[in-house]
């Protein structure tokens, strides 16, 4: 059964909702890089096993999943409620299949779902990458699926914001099949998003995801 990794930060109002809608045969990973809300005993209420990751980034809870998972195919997906744990079963279909190495959820966003600074800031970066022939992309999204030995055989180093970019282009460079299939997109369950839910929160993004870029 596909493992699906949840980093969470303070996410105690949106995990039942996430965990009650996902797939039959997709097993969820909690990890709980620092919350003071209960995140984890809601996580572990609602079925999920929990890793606590104490060292703060987004990249490292990721990183802490993906060491934790042990089925051969690993999903990461956003803990907010932004996304549909439901469109896994069709994002990991061709993973599953064997006819691609990473798929990538192309967001089709609801009105009023996406900061306009985070979507320019997305577009912008996805540019940069066919620009560069790195791959052509119309999303760098949150949630994706792809081998867990392969994954760690790409040697990620970044544990902050640039995770999902290194991914995307250790992955291209290593002539993998990247795919992308579009996933529902809609407004977090309360609150404003951590990564891309400001301008200063976009602009840290950016700066950790062109650090990359730069290397």
């Amino acid at each position: 059964m596909p493992d699906v990794v949840l980093p969470v930060l303070n996410e105690a109002a949106a995990l039942p909702g996430v965990l009650t809608r996902m797939p039959a045969g997709f097993r969820p990973i909690v990890v709980d890089n620092g919350s003071t809300d209960g995140s984890a005993r809601v996580a572990v209420q609602h079925g999920a096993i929990v890793v606590a990751e104490p060292s703060r980034g987004f990249g490292a809870a990721c990183f802490a999943g993906l060491r934790a998972a042990d089925d051969e195919v690993v999903c990461f997906l956003d803990a907010d409620g932004s996304l549909d744990p439901a469109d896994l079963v069709a994002l990991a279909a061709p993973v599953l299949a064997g006819t691609a190495d990473l798929a990538l959820g192309a967001r089709v966003a609801e009105a009023g779902a996406w900061p306009w600074h985070a979507r320019l800031a997305n577009r912008a970066l996805a540019f940069e990458l066919g620009r560069r022939g790195v791959a052509r992309l119309t999303d760098l999204g949150p949630m994706r699926v792809a081998s867990r030995q392969g994954l760690l055989a790409l040697d990620l180093q970044d544990r902050r914001f640039g995770w999902p970019l290194e991914m995307v282009v250790r992955a291209a460079q290593a002539e993998w099949r990247i795919v992308e299939r579009p996933v529902g997109y809609r407004a977090r369950a309360g609150g404003r998003s951590k990564v891309t839910g400001t301008v200063r929160g976009t602009v840290r993004t950016v700066r950790d995801m062109s650090r990359v870029l730069a290397a």
